[in-house]
Order: C-alpha cells, then sequence, then structure tokens
C-alpha cells in the first residue's frame, strides 16, 4: 500500500470516527468536549470582539447554569405533576393551590413576553414564575409536596439559599468560590430531602 493511500484510509477512519462521536453526543445528550469552535451561529461573526477575560468567565460559570437551568426545570416539572395529580389539568386556576397574586404575576409576565412579538419561551404561565414563587407554590401546599420531602423548613431554607445563588448565575456575573461550593451543598440538600 502507497504511503498516500495509507494516510487516505487513516483520514477517512478519523472523520468517521468523528461523526460516530457526533451522533453519540447528540443521542446521549453529551459534550465530550470536542468542539471545533467556541463561536455558533452569526453572532460567532462578533464573538472574538468580546473581551477575553469576559469569555473565559462565561465558560467558567457555563457549568453553573447548566446545573441552575436544569434544577430548575426538574422543580418545575415537579410542582406541575404533583399538583395535577392531586387537583387535575385545573390546578393552576385554583386559588387553595396558586396564589392569586403569584398567578396574576405570571400571566402578566407571560403577557408582556407576548407583547414584544418574540418567539414565547412557553406558554404555561408556571414558566413565568421566579423561583420564589415555586418555593411558596411547593410550602403553600404541603398537603402534596409533604409527602415527597422530609421538612417544610428545610425546604423553604433550601430554596431561599437557591434563590440567593440564582441572582449571579441568571444575571450573569462570576459566582465566588464560596458560592460554587454552597450551590452544589443546595443541590445535594434538595435531593436529600427527597430521599
Amino acid at each position: 500500500m502507497a504511503r498516500d493511500d495509507g494516510l487516505k484510509i487513516f483520514l477517512m477512519t478519523a472523520q468517521l470516527m468523528e461523526e460516530d462521536l457526533d451522533t453519540v453526543e447528540q443521542d446521549l445528550a453529551l459534550d465530550l468536549g470536542r468542539a471545533r469552535n467556541a463561536s455558533t451561529g452569526e453572532a460567532g461573526d462578533y464573538y472574538p470582539q468580546i473581551e477575553h477575560a469576559f469569555r473565559a468567565e462565561a465558560k467558567e460559570m457555563a457549568p453553573h447554569y447548566e446545573v441552575f437551568y436544569s434544577l430548575e426545570r426538574t422543580i418545575r416539572a415537579l410542582v406541575a405533576d404533583s399538583l395535577e395529580a392531586a387537583d387535575g389539568a385545573g390546578w393552576w386556576n385554583d386559588p387553595s393551590r396558586v396564589s392569586p397574586r403569584i398567578k396574576d404575576d405570571c400571566e402578566a409576565r407571560l403577557k408582556k413576553e407576548e407583547d414584544t412579538g418574540v418567539t414565547l419561551r412557553s406558554e404555561d404561565p408556571l414558566d413565568f414564575s421566579t423561583f420564589g414563587e415555586l418555593g411558596q407554590i411547593i410550602t403553600s401546599n404541603w398537603d402534596v409536596f409533604g409527602a415527597l420531602f422530609k421538612s417544610e423548613k428545610a425546604v423553604t431554607r433550601i430554596m431561599a439559599n437557591l434563590n440567593t445563588l440564582r441572582g449571579p448565575i441568571a444575571h450573569c456575573t462570576l459566582l465566588a468560590e464560596d458560592e460554587v461550593v454552597r450551590l452544589r451543598l443546595s443541590v445535594r440538600d434538595w435531593f436529600r430531602q427527597m430521599e
């Protein structure tokens, strides 16, 4: 076999392996750290113009955002699924389950977003609740959630910690090293309450 043929076979094998890894990443929703370019889409044209320090901070904060995003989505699903199982699909409109203030505030946020003309993030008003409001819904429906958690006071404390930690994550500032530890512990505390 000629040297050029060997090189061609090597490159083709490498390309096939890359495609297989792409499939694995996509199927399992994994990031194996193989990204070829940090920029995506049209915004990538401008990404190099952003200060390197800010890009480095963003990379550092990305895992914390991912944890918080996933946790908040998990808590929203838990609230919706639990209350629907207890009361049916109309639980959102029951003032004994969701206070009129929370319901009105969430629906106002949904309407405000709708009025901007952008694609709605969701048509479910619960997706427009704040983290603090989610905590209030859980604790004010302890008859439903008490079977899932060990302690109402602990859930209130954990939700308050998470709500405080959410600020820097959601508003694009660095999370201090101590707060990274606190985030990890708060997430553990949350799931430990459900054991």
